[in-house]
């Protein structure tokens, strides 16, 4: 029987454990069949200045009901009790809180039995003889346990970091990766098909240049969610990185998937999200792809989700677009995707390279000056040399001119300053054409490249004509005709690129400040058997000429061509009749 005497009994369901040992506070429970044995504990504690609140027990049944009851600082079990004894009870202990300290206080306890104990997980055995070590063992332990937990408590925050978005709290990229590879592994053993979504927000960018970071961590803390309410219990949810989430789909059917999919799409589109008084709307785009062999990979199979979710946004965004091993669009993707990567390792492996071509006068009074254009192929690890119809649209697409386009002018005025003849005087006999993307256009730091590389190369700006095509030039007129007075400004020439692609442009040449006209190639080909072609290059000519333009006819390509061109009036031509491309060094 149990006393009250000298015992506090807690009723209630839970007790904090110590703060520390200033508040004097402490929960002890003691496993003990003597009261005068538990009074004697209790009194040393008082005596150095603790307030004990302590519950008796001396039965496995009642130990079992107070560890669940309650949490206690410290345990303190004497050795034999009628029908229990410590080992037993350490084995109770430890089942339910394997950190929490337990202090055998015995006057039967032999020292094997003592070191048997410490070894079963006793953290120290006082003699109730000398109770005067009591008190320090208890306040060292309590501070060790307290570590103890402190640690555990840090190692489950950096494994939970690990595998956790700060942000959102989802599943990380590194966890949503090993939950995919789960999900293939056990497609062998279930036969089932498990989908996945990798979604992409639209117009998080503008919520994140017009409010701020802070207003952007917002709204996807805002709508996971939402998100998290759409997806089943067994699905994961991911934050992949930036404004993209993954969304695993085990055991999931193609229509099943696609279902939760248009939930996912029609509730990020009817989201509103409210920023000092600003209310804005986002969308996204997803891509599904199904996973139904365990021959696929982690790489292959969000790569092909990244592919259907950039098809979603090709083709208009806020749509789900399934991904299929024979959808154009996205093989085209796929194969941009490897160009990508074949073009970043080409410019930081130095395996671009720059290639002249010569272009000839067909006047007999412009002989003095050399006229060449400067072309640009990419060399792969084994030697072969890719012309720019390969790789150049994959690089617009994923805006990588702006820096193939750094590079062919850094690297060309490498070369002139190596080869130029400073002594010359201020008029060059050569004039460098070097094309320019559309995107660059665009970019403020490629004029000002230009003009760096002038003031510090010294060469003279009348060795430089740059050219653009012409479809870009009459898109983007406004652009393009700032752009083209700012590099004229400078001393250098500019060219239009294509012209007659559109045939539509001819009231343009009155606006653009041109000093070449460039005709498209594919009326040069054909001009000789084809009567149209051969007038539209005459009307360009003609044209050109009123504007005060030169003319440069291009893909020249049989000296017949070259005399009917030359009867026509053009004042230049370029192609392989007169010069094949041939590399040079600009290193």
């Amino acid at each position: 029987m149990q006393s009250n005497t000298f015992s506090r009994i807690i009723n209630s369901s839970y007790i904090e454990p110590i703060k520390s040992f200033e508040d004097k506070l402490i929960n002890i429970l003691i496993i003990e069949d003597s009261e005068n044995d538990t009074l004697l504990v209790l009194h040393e504690l008082k005596k150095n200045g603790y307030t004990p609140i302590s519950h008796r027990v001396e039965t496995a049944s009642s130990l079992k009901l107070s560890l669940s009851e309650h949490q206690w600082d410290i345990i303190i079990s004497d050795h034999n009790i009628p029908g229990f004894n410590s080992a037993s009870a350490l084995s109770i202990v430890k089942s339910t809180d394997t950190d929490i300290p337990f202090i055998i206080v015995s006057g039967s306890i032999g020292e094997d039995l003592a070191v048997a104990a410490m070894k079963a997980g006793a953290h120290d055995y006082i003699m109730k003889g000398n109770l005067t070590r009591l008190v320090p063992a208890i306040e060292r332990e309590i501070r060790e346990y307290k570590s103890r937990c402190a640690r555990r408590s840090a190692e489950a925050t950096i494994r939970h970091m690990a595998f956790h978005d700060a942000l959102t709290g989802l599943s990380n990229r590194t966890e949503f990766e090993r939950r995919l590879q789960l999900a293939i592994d056990n497609i062998y053993n279930d036969k089932n098909k498990h989908a996945l979504l990798y979604i992409d927000l639209d117009q998080f960018k503008i919520i994140n240049d017009t409010c701020g970071h802070i207003a952007g961590d917002e709204l996807l803390r805002q709508l996971v969610v939402i998100l998290e309410q759409i997806i089943r219990g067994s699905d994961t949810l991911a934050r992949l990185g930036g404004d993209e989430f993954g969304v695993l789909l085990e055991s999931c059917p193609l229509d099943r998937a696609m279902l939760i999919a248009e939930n996912l799409l029609n509730s990020i589109r009817n989201f509103r999200f409210s920023w000092n008084e600003k209310t804005f709307v986002v969308g996204a785009s997803i891509g599904l792809v199904m996973i139904s062999t365990t021959e696929s990979t982690i790489t292959e199979i969000l790569s092909a989700a990244d592919m259907a979710c950039y098809t979603a946004k090709d083709l208009g965004r806020n749509q789900v677009h399934i991904y299929r091993e024979d959808d154009i669009e996205q093989m085209q993707r796929r194969g941009d995707m490897q160009w990508v990567t074949r073009i970043q390792h080409a410019l930081d492996n130095n395996r671009l390279q720059l290639y002249k071509q010569r272009i000839s006068s067909l006047k007999t009074t412009n002989t003095s000056q050399e006229h060449y254009e400067c072309l640009l192929r990419l060399e792969e690890i084994d030697g072969t040399i890719n012309l720019p119809g390969s790789f150049i649209p994959a690089a617009e697409r994923y805006n990588l001119m702006p820096t193939i386009d750094r590079w062919v002018i850094n690297n060309i005025f490498s070369h002139l300053m190596q080869t130029h003849d400073y002594n010359a005087g201020p008029i060059s006999n050569s004039i460098c054409f070097i094309n320019l993307s559309g995107a660059s256009l665009s970019d403020k730091n490629i004029f000002s490249l230009i003009h760096d590389l002038l003031q510090e190369s010294k060469l003279p700006p009348s060795m430089f004509c740059f050219e653009i095509t012409e479809t870009f030039a009459i898109s983007n007129l406004s652009v393009a005709i700032d752009f083209i007075k700012e590099i004229r400004a400078e001393g250098c020439s500019f060219a239009l690129d294509d012209f007659g692609s559109g045939f539509s442009s001819f009231s343009y040449l009155q606006t653009i400040p041109l000093d070449y006209l460039k005709i498209d190639g594919s009326f040069i080909r054909d001009m000789l058997t084809d009567p149209i072609n051969s007038a539209i290059v005459e009307s360009i000519n003609r044209i050109g000429h009123v504007a005060g333009l030169k003319t440069i006819a291009e893909f020249v390509e049989s000296k017949n061509t070259l005399v009917s061109l030359q009867k026509i009036g053009i004042d230049y031509a370029q192609g392989y009749a007169i010069h094949p491309p041939a590399p040079i060094k600009y290193h």
